[in-house]
């Protein structure tokens, strides 16, 4: 045993390297617009609830694509349909930065959101591939740490080059690095039984481990069939993750829609100065998402049980999430960072979610399980920044973050009472 550990390659980690690197960008390109925002509406003469609207339109296309994007995600290799994807959001990006009012970025929205929709199915199948079950919530924490990670330390890069080229070249800059990085992903990235570097003893590892190697799908039988969608809706199971992760996600959409303009706009904040500030929450928030895990998987290494290992970090994380309400109490700058910075500490912690995917999928159905996984949550990238924008109208934040709350305890009581036993779908 000990001589096949010390032969055996470790190529997963550097293909997780690369899908730590698309998820940066792929945030990137999700937030730049509210970093944008407080300049853009002014220039284009937004109110609060058009501002609402362009903010939810990502959502509107990312979401109802997100099972279309999840039968891709099982039928084409990730290496082209993900160098396709990072190749053509990045194109949507840059035209934004030509839009000339509500409808033209408004549209340039939509469209961001379609190409980026397959994007965590995706991610899913790699990491359900290139890694063991013992290993997978950490896989997980790590690559969707690259969001936070990436907005933390980039939030005031963003913020400095929209000072220096303004809010359209903007758009111009951060599409072209995606644009440049399509090519690279192609270039480096294969599948567990397609990469020379792999060993056998390393691929004898992460399918003994259960890590479920997918080739390229050949069945008659359609993916979109009745049988299949019936069991990726009728599990109680999955539907308890489902309103859970719709939950987890409205804390995440208010951070990467409005925060920036509540620090601007209501906190009154200068904007160089809110955009350092706005990069505590997102260190958190990956610290958070970290520290889940890894003590999810150290629990499960422990030998406790798969329910116990995977669902008591994501609670304790999503109780946790309700503290941002305790920004509404306060008026000092540090409180009220510090409130968020540890609401968004556990709503990253409820981030290794996908875990779930991977266990409780059909075997030939981990693309469309993850599609309709991320529907759910993603149903919140569309409601939750509209109903800020209808709730601050009048200048007060303080009904949404009271909003963000409740739904952070109601997404903690999804999976108490709601997720039964963790086992994988026949």
């Amino acid at each position: 045993m000990a001589s096949a550990t010390t032969n055996r390659s470790n190529i997963r980690y550097w293909m997780l390297a690369l899908l730590f690197i698309n998820i940066v960008i792929n945030y990137l390109d999700r937030t730049n617009l509210s970093v944008a925002a407080p300049e853009l509406a002014k220039d284009l003469g937004l109110t609060s609830v058009e501002r609402g609207y362009i903010l939810s339109a990502f959502g509107w296309t990312y979401a109802a694509l997100q099972i279309p994007g999840g039968i891709l995600a099982d039928r084409v290799a990730p290496r082209v349909l993900y160098a396709a994807c990072l190749a053509s959001w990045s194109i949507t990006t840059m035209l934004q930065g030509v839009a000339r009012g509500f409808v033209g970025l408004f549209g340039f929205r939509l469209a961001t959101g379609a190409f980026e929709a397959p994007s965590y199915p995706i991610n899913n199948r790699i990491v359900t591939g290139w890694f063991p079950d013992n290993e997978r919530a950490s896989a997980i924490a790590l690559y969707v740490s690259g969001q936070f990670i990436g907005l933390a330390f980039l939030t005031p890069v963003l913020v400095t080059l929209q000072a220096a080229v303004g809010w359209r070249g903007l758009f111009v800059v951060t599409g072209l690095v995606g644009l440049i990085w399509s090519l690279v992903w192609y270039f480096f990235y294969r599948d567990p039984l397609e990469h020379p570097k792999a060993n056998r003893e390393e691929l004898d590892y992460i399918e003994q481990g259960g890590g479920v190697f997918q080739k390229k799908v050949e069945s008659a039988k359609p993916v979109w069939s009745k049988e299949n969608l019936k069991q990726v809706f009728s599990s109680r199971t999955l539907w308890g993750v489902y309103i859970a992760q719709f939950a987890v996600n409205a804390t995440l959409w208010f951070f990467l829609t409005w925060f920036p303009s509540y620090l601007v706009d209501y906190r009154g904040l200068d904007f160089i100065k809110s955009g350092y500030l706005a990069s505590v929450p997102f260190l958190a928030a990956c610290a958070g998402l970290l520290l889940s895990g890894f003590v999810s998987d150290k629990l499960a290494q422990q030998g406790k049980s798969v329910s116990f290992a995977r669902k008591a970090p994501i609670i304790f994380g999503m109780l946790l999430s309700v503290s941002i309400v305790g920004a509404n109490y306060t008026e000092d700058t540090t409180m009220v960072i510090f409130f968020l910075a540890l609401a968004f500490f556990g709503a990253g912690m409820a981030l290794i979610s996908w875990v779930f995917v991977s266990i409780l999928s059909p075997k030939h159905l981990i693309g469309l399980t993850g599609g309709v996984f991320n529907f759910m949550g993603n149903l919140a990238s569309i409601i939750v920044p509209i109903v800020i924008g209808y709730l601050a109208r009048g200048g007060d934040f303080r009904p949404a973050l009271v909003f963000i709350g409740t739904l952070g305890f109601i997404g903690a009581c999804s999976y108490i009472f709601v997720v039964g036993k963790i086992e994988r779908i026949k």
